[in-house]
C-alpha cells in the first residue's frame, strides 16, 4: 500500500511541475504580447493577471509540498 501511495505522490509533484512550467510560459507570452502592444486591452490585461496568479498559486502548492525541481 505504501508503493502506490508513494507512486501517486511521485505523479503529482511531477503533474505539479509540469503545470508549473507550462503556466510560466503562458505568463510570459501573454506579457510578451502585452509588452509588444500599443494599446493593450482591457481583457488583455485581464488574461495576464490571471496567468500570473495561476502561476503562483502553483509555486506556492510545490512550495508547501517541499517540491524542487532539481529533484525531478
Amino acid at each position: 500500500m505504501s508503493f502506490r501511495t508513494n507512486q501517486k505522490k511521485k505523479q503529482y509533484e511531477q503533474a505539479l511541475l509540469d503545470d508549473i512550467y507550462r503556466l510560466q510560459s503562458e505568463w510570459m507570452q501573454v506579457k510578451d504580447v502585452m509588452e509588444r502592444s500599443l494599446d493593450p486591452s482591457i481583457e488583455g490585461e485581464y488574461q495576464l493577471k490571471i496567468a500570473e496568479i495561476k502561476y503562483f498559486f502553483l509555486l506556492k502548492e510545490a512550495r508547501r509540498l517541499h517540491l524542487n525541481a532539481r529533484q525531478k
